[in-house]
């Protein structure tokens, strides 16, 4: 855990954008941005749904790399069954996107779990979860490329091997609020910045000692947040 004589930390947080990022809003979040520290989101950015292609590269992922986005979570809508469509919708987003619970058939991982970035001299974890699309247990696995394992046994294990060597520990993830909470609870994780439930959470939820924060959906809302030995801040609205 940081402690009150580190530097607080300024964090911008979106999820469920949907491809719906205005000129203005995206003016709005640009602003924003210029005095956080670090910028997340949450999955479900793109446009194209679940079992949609793209016919073009989707105009998010670019608005996404100017404000500098630090890194972000797969959502349902960036997900494909099979590897080609997978390969599109993901094809020019430059930040990092994480998903621990997502794998091939063969075993090997199409995106990292984890990462570390370092602020102000703070080291922070990330782990990457989502909603599972296909399971091992469904009838659909026979036409899939990959398959999903469930979301927070994986965090809480990947959690607990990086608790011990970072300041902070947070988790993003797509797997609604519900399941935050569940998440929450294990104790694992100082903040979830969450998505996939469109919950808007005006300030963070604390449950437990764990903070979880969602900004509902359709870029209404960004989360400006800030981190000094525990998190403050909530959502502005965007128009």
């Amino acid at each position: 855990m940081a402690t009150s004589e580190n530097p607080s930390l300024k964090i911008l947080h979106t999820n469920d954008l949907h491809g719906v990022l205005s000129a203005a809003k995206y003016e709005r979040l640009k602003v924003l941005r210029g005095s956080a520290d670090l910028y997340f989101d949450t999955g479900d950015a793109i446009k194209t749904g679940n079992l949609g292609i793209p016919v073009r590269q989707e105009p998010v992922w670019g608005l996404l790399d100017s404000l500098g986005c630090d890194a972000g979570v797969l959502g349902n809508r960036e997900t494909h069954v099979w590897a080609g469509p997978f390969e599109a919708k993901l094809a020019g987003a430059k930040h990092p996107i994480l998903c621990a619970n997502l794998r091939r058939k063969d075993g090997t991982r199409p995106l990292p779990g984890t990462l570390v970035l370092e602020r102000r001299g703070i080291r922070i974890g990330l782990v990457g979860v989502m909603v599972p699309m296909v399971t091992e247990r469904m009838k659909t696995q026979a036409a899939s490329v990959y398959l999903w394992d469930p979301p927070i046994p994986v965090a809480q294990a990947l959690g607990a091997e990086l608790r011990p060597t970072v300041d902070l520990l947070f988790a993003l993830t797509h797997i609604g609020h519900r399941e935050d909470r569940k998440l929450a609870e294990k104790g694992i994780f100082d903040v979830i910045f969450g998505g996939h439930s469109h919950t808007v959470l005006p300030e963070p939820e604390l449950v437990g000692a764990t903070w979880i924060c969602q900004g509902g959906s359709h870029a209404r809302y960004g989360g400006v947040y800030t981190w000094d030995a525990g998190l403050s801040g909530g959502l502005i609205p965007l128009s």
